[in-house]
């Protein structure tokens, strides 16, 4: 019983991934659809999620999902047929029906709880508005029948009906050809069960049973089956769990189903959509929905068959899978030659993805950072006692170390794009809410960044948008006797720059006034009035807990509260947030971060008897000093690098340290975002890759420092946070 509930808990893990993804993709559909609600791939894109979906969650219990998808997915239909034209409220109440799927497929597969009335309540809400466009008071909530009786109908075949199905043209119901094996009954089988379950997947339109098979009276075994159907089916399931049923006694019956007419074009679709994999015919097949793994397993095995038949001598190719499968009346022609077409487009490829757990990646990436530790032991060991073979196995087994880390972070890096476009959502709700028209421009969707730190940037990234709309776009009315076009823009980018991602948030609102920011700064006690602040130490205010220039509260903001919440979860990630801004122009927030929070290449420098890491990205250039040089840098507080002044920074000094340093000192000239500066150490020990280990809550906050890495013979270096000492100078 434990096995099965495992395997149920697992199954419901993939039915949630999937759906997830299914539901984001239906969310991106609709907000395409609103601005072009004409585009019929669009339209059927979003009635396959649904049906997927609903089919999906009748398999593994969660019934509520299916109850409520299958509404959903009725108004979907007469959208596809043209029956029902979109409109910009309907994509709003569709955009509410997705987020009510996601909310019940969270409380059927996690909590595994009932529905609270709340959601009961929303449900009935979402059904009732979605009859109105149905125009159908009376809908059914299930997306079957249960429990009733199967109309078995002793009516001859009409063959010239079958024959229409069986080509597959004109009928838009399955054709089920069922032939029970004699020992169904023997084996603990009772064939009209297995009727009576497939009305659970939808309608028996019509049922004929064959006697075709049945013996004379006198010859006639009581404990063996002779019984066929030949059932038409209307469902909205796909072939595979349409077979499903029959799972159990399929090894002692033959079965044939044929889809639909109007399904050989959705086949063939699907084929077409298909991600780039070189796939045989038969995998393209069963892929894209045409054919079941046992329908090619038996294919297959008529295949070898026909192969191990013939004489020495003969011709040894195999018919083609493609042929056996359209002679047996499994496929359709067109079906099998779509898929044909699909595997020479493929054919030269050969990129195949599989779906791996995160927590199973984040092992991998731990066990990638000892391997580094490890292997930088067995290298400072090589050192320390001169040998020279275990030098060079030391250096090839740190190469290799190096490039399985290298492909194991870009296993968990990811583009930003996907997490870029749920934005979408969020701009369209807030303008209705705040009656202003925005357009959202995305651009660096392709720039990728460690999974972790996308899903810790989303809440930010929210809030930033949401300040940007309501404090930053003015009103259609103020824009345009600005002299602005009236639709605002909201500009969201991503890039790389000097070994770290930033993000920018840039809007072409009013921006910040610098008056009204020294004014509230005073009020507030932020600032002395005698005081003269820089512009930017005023814009920077606004990270400041309780500060905000707002004249009134609003849905989206002006309490003061969530800039300050945005700059602390951003500098957990090892990152800062500037702003620029011009009044009437608008305003740029810019997040830095780090690429990755795991492991990085960095230079070993030593200052005083302690070792520091610097992040080899930001590093531009290692110099030794004279002793003059020292003394004038020392002095005047900076040193000239190509022809211009940039501080110079005495690490020695800068962490309070007692030892005593070198007669010529050494300086590595560090850049992050276009600023330079000089840091004075003591040693220079060279590259090491770092394992980023975190400091604590105790030391979190210490200045100047973003964490620790452990050496190969165990000893601590902290890593130098070269963002924060240049943001300080």
């Amino acid at each position: 019983m434990s096995d099965t509930m495992d395997e149920m808990s697992e199954s419901k893990k993939i039915f949630m991934i999937e759906c997830s993804e299914m539901l984001q993709d239906m969310e991106d559909t609709l907000l395409i659809l609103e601005n072009n609600p004409e585009d019929e791939e669009a339209v059927n894109a979003l009635f396959r999620a649904a049906h997927t979906i609903k089919g999906s969650s009748g398999l593994i219990g969660c019934d509520n999902v299916g109850q409520f998808t299958h509404v959903v997915e009725n108004l979907l239909d007469r959208i596809r047929d043209g029956e029902v034209r979109i409109t910009t409220d309907m994509i709003g109440l569709l955009l509410e029906c997705k987020d009510h799927i996601s909310l019940l497929i969270d409380i059927e597969c996690q909590d595994g709880s009932n529905l609270t009335d709340e959601c009961i309540h929303k449900g009935e809400e979402l059904t009732g508005k979605l009859k109105i466009y149905l125009n159908d008071t009376a809908l059914p909530a299930d997306t079957g029948v249960e429990n009733e009786p199967v109309n078995v109908e002793n009516e001859p075949v009409n063959k010239d009906k079958h024959s229409t199905e069986n080509d597959g043209v004109e009928s838009k119901n399955w054709h089920i050809s069922l032939r029970f094996g004699t020992e169904v009954l023997r084996n603990g089988m009772d064939p009209i069960s297995f009727i009576s379950y497939l009305t659970r997947l939808g309608e028996i339109v019509s049922l004929t049973t064959l006697y075709d098979s049945m013996p004379e009276i006198e010859e006639m075994d009581p404990e063996s089956c002779y019984l066929g159907f030949e059932i038409e089916f209307k469902s909205d399931f796909n072939k595979k769990e349409i077979e499903d049923v029959f799972e159990f006694v399929r090894e002692d019956c033959a079965i044939r189903i044929i889809p639909p007419g109007d399904k050989v074009e959705s086949y063939v679709q699907l084929i077409n959509d298909l991600p780039e994999d070189p796939l045989r015919i038969g995998e393209i097949l069963v892929h894209g929905g045409a054919l079941t793994h046992n329908e090619l397993e038996d294919a297959l095995e008529h295949q070898n068959r026909d192969k191990a038949g013939k004489e020495e001598g003969e011709e040894e190719e195999r018919r083609p899978i493609g042929e056996l499968l359209v002679d047996a009346g499994v496929v359709d022609q067109k079906v099998v030659d779509a898929a044909v077409t699909k595997q020479e487009r493929l054919k030269d490829k050969d990129l195949k993805t599989i779906r791996v757990n995160a927590e199973k990646l984040d092992q991998l990436i731990n066990m990638v950072g000892e391997m580094v530790i490890a292997g930088g032991g067995v290298w400072q060991h090589a050192l320390r006692i001169k040998d020279t073979p275990l030098l060079k196995t030391a250096k090839t087994m740190s190469r290799l170390i190096g490039d399985i880390r290298e492909n194991t972070m870009q296993m968990r890096m990811i583009p930003i794009g996907a997490t870029f476009n749920k934005f979408q959502r969020i701009v369209r709700d807030i303008c209705r809410e705040s009656n202003k028209e925005i357009e959202l421009k995305i651009m660096g969707n392709e720039t990728e960044l460690d999974r972790v730190v996308i899903e810790k940037i989303n809440d930010p990234l929210t809030h930033l948008i949401r300040n940007a709309i309501d404090h930053g776009i003015e009103e259609a009315e103020e824009r345009i006797s600005k002299k602005k076009p009236a639709k605002g823009t909201v500009e969201l980018n991503a890039y790389h720059d000097a070994g770290t991602i930033v993000i920018e948030v840039k809007d072409d609102g009013r921006g910040l006034d610098l008056e009204k920011l020294r004014k509230k700064a005073v009020e507030k006690g932020f600032a002395d009035a005698e005081k003269n602040m820089s512009d930017k130490e005023l814009l920077n205010l606004i990270f400041e807990p309780g500060f905000s220039t707002a004249e009134k509260v609003t849905k989206l903001s002006g309490r003061g509260v969530g800039m300050d919440v945005v700059k602390r979860n951003i500098e957990a990630l090892r990152g800062f947030v500037d702003i620029d801004s011009e009044e009437n122009k608008g305003t740029v927030m810019r997040i830095h971060l780090p690429l990755t929070l795991s492991i990085i290449d960095g230079f070993m420098v030593g200052v005083s008897d302690l070792f520091y890491v610097i992040p080899l990205e930001m590093i531009i250039k290692c110099i030794t000093l004279t002793e003059e040089d020292q003394v004038k840098a020392r002095k005047l507080g900076y040193v000239d690098f190509n022809d211009k002044p940039i501080p110079y920074l005495c690490l020695v000094e800068m962490f309070s340290e007692n030892g005593v340093s070198a007669e010529c000192e050494n300086i590595v000239i560090v850049r992050y975002a276009d600023q330079q500066a000089a840091l004075a150490v003591d040693r220079l020990y060279g590259e090491v890759q770092a394992v980023i280990k975190s400091l604590g809550k105790v030391y979190g906050d210490v200045h100047s420092i973003s964490g620790a890495t452990i050496l190969g013979d165990g000893t601590v270096a902290l890593i130098i946070d070269v963002p924060s000492i240049i943001k300080s100078v």
